[in-house]
């Protein structure tokens, strides 16, 4: 079941990697069209403000058609073979489930107690998918159907017909028999969803009111279930769903972002859903204590090697909000560590909140300065003032906190290893020289050679039931575990690390994974 979880949590992040450039295109676009910083420049009949106008809806288009792209995205990650052919199933699949939706609603809307004739948005819980008036199901209903297409292509593409019927193989086949499933599914959806709908909105009443406690809460679980691949599940209802706003934290901060700016009134009256959008926090202000607790308390010969391992990682994550390859860092020598982690972010996410700080803030500087402290500074200057100086206090206690626990308990964080395999020196004129002729000679094979050592780790090819990745992570499903070699076998060939949980099996290998994970299912192929 884990492994299934984890692969499915792995998809989610197909998507979600093309928010952050949309998110820059509109917060740009927002903060040349704000007349307060602008001037006559962006009055509507200018030249200037229509440029950016255009700019701007193209920048929407990610934000527009998420569950399209949730739809089309996720047989990426989960489909085990003929990817770009289940995506093209789950979108044909995904438009047929829409046009059922429509059409029993359109004839029994009434007992549904949904009516058709309403406008789309609102309280209506009705939205437009490729030009089809439906339920608002968001993404939560693009992942069910591309969901159940990918069981079935997973399951019959293959599925041989009789020589007369050998048109509809394959793709064909896979949507014929979800066509038949979906007259039920969307028939089931129909009745359940406005049910489930009413439940959001009271859900939203709930969180809204819970004020720092909800905050705090939501902030620690999306951190401390990093390891297990679960932190999609916590965070996509909030920021790309439904949950405490129509269309996700995300959206409905850029649309009204310019009604924000305009106004002088506390961010945190305007809107106090945006306690649940501060994540991003605790990777630009807390990653930076923590690398350097790391770096002081490392061993005085080791330092220059520390820094040059910690300095790239932690830029990392402060501008484009990747943690992984830090926290990992550390996870794996001190889970209490990661535990302090996470209830330091809750906290500092808690503690800006109820000091009015709320906006869209889930990645890095790039995502914080772009999309909320230049549009928004002038009207709510004292509010980032504060969140800088609650964001510094917090870089300040991370690092007390971890350089005090690295050495009360001797944790073993990278530079203070007490068995080292390689001995740290320095080399002459010489040494270095024909250490770079050696990499410049090897350097073809090198990515290669890294692909095969870790099938290698992982027990060969026969020991591997699937693979897939997220951001960050090799995600693989093993046969048998206990053929899999030790942590160190992985670090060898340049892994940041190994979390088991079973059979399933997370490598972490950096920002290159998709293109490792290409190379490593290129070289399972070669060996069939």
């Amino acid at each position: 079941m884990m492994q299934k979880v984890q692969r499915f949590g792995s998809a989610m992040f197909v998507p979600v990697l093309l928010f952050a450039f949309s998110g820059i295109v509109v917060g740009l676009a927002t903060l040349f069209k704000n007349p307060q910083l602008m001037g006559s420049l962006a009055e509507i009949d200018s030249l200037w403000y229509q440029f950016w106008y255009v700019i701007e809806e193209g920048g929407w288009t990610v934000f527009n058609q998420m569950p399209l792209l949730f739809a089309i995205g996720i047989p990426i990650a989960l489909a085990k073979q003929a990817q770009a052919r289940a995506c093209l199933e789950a979108l044909t699949v995904y438009l047929t489930f829409n046009y059922f939706i429509n059409a029993l609603l359109t004839v029994w809307g009434d007992s549904f107690g949904v009516d058709m004739s309403a406008e789309v948005g609102g309280v209506s819980g009705l939205t437009e998918i490729a030009g089809i008036k439906t339920l608002d199901t968001n993404i939560i209903g693009a992942i069910l159907v591309s969901s159940i297409v990918v069981y079935v292509h997973n399951r019959y593409f293959d599925k041989k017909l009789p020589d007369f019927l050998g048109i509809f193989q394959g793709s064909s086949y896979i949507v014929i028999l979800c066509f038949f499933i979906m007259l039920p599914i969307a028939l089931l959806v129909s009745f359940i969803w406005p049910i489930v709908q009413d439940g959001i909105a009271s859900l939203q009443d709930f969180l809204t009111a819970s004020g720092g406690l909800g905050v705090w809460l939501y902030t620690f679980l999306e951190r401390i279930l990093i390891p297990t691949g679960l932190h999609h599940f916590i965070y996509s209802p909030f920021t790309l769903g439904p949950a405490v706003v129509e269309g996700g934290i995300v959206k409905y901060w850029f649309e009204h972002i310019g009604e924000y700016a305009a106004s002088t009134q506390s961010l945190k009256e305007l809107f106090p859903q945006g306690g649940f959008g501060l994540l991003g926090n605790s990777k630009i202000f807390g990653i930076p204590g923590i690398a350097l607790a790391i770096y002081m308390t490392a061993k005085p010969e080791k330092k220059k090697v520390i820094a040059g391992l910690l300095i790239p990682i932690t830029l990392t994550s402060v501008i484009a909000g990747i943690t992984e390859p830090i926290e990992f860092t550390f996870l794996f020598i001190s889970p209490l560590l990661f535990v302090i982690h996470s209830l330091l972010a809750a906290s500092m996410a808690t503690l800006m909140y109820s000091f009015g700080v709320v906006g869209n803030m889930g990645g890095g500087l790039i995502e914080l300065v772009t999309g909320n402290w230049i549009p928004l500074f002038s009207s709510h200057t004292m509010t980032y003032i504060i969140q800088l100086i609650i964001g510094l206090s917090f870089t300040a206690i991370y690092f007390f906190v971890f350089r005090y626990l690295i050495l009360k308990f001797d944790i073993a964080t990278p530079g203070r290893e007490k068995d080292q395999k390689k001995e740290v020196k320095f080399y002459t004129k010489k040494d270095y020289r024909a250490k770079k002729q050696t990499e410049k000679e090897a350097a073809p094979a090198k990515e290669e050679d890294q692909v095969a050592l870790c099938l290698r780790a992982l027990g060969g090819k026969s020991n591997i039931i699937d693979v897939t990745n997220c951001a960050t992570r090799l995600r693989v499903s093993v046969t048998d575990e206990t053929k899999v070699e030790p942590d160190y076998a992985f670090r060898e060939f340049g892994a940041h690390g190994i979390v088991r949980n079973g059979k399933a099996l997370q490598v972490i290998i950096g920002l290159s994974v998709p293109q490792f994970r290409e190379r490593l299912e290129h070289l399972l192929e070669q060996e069939k």
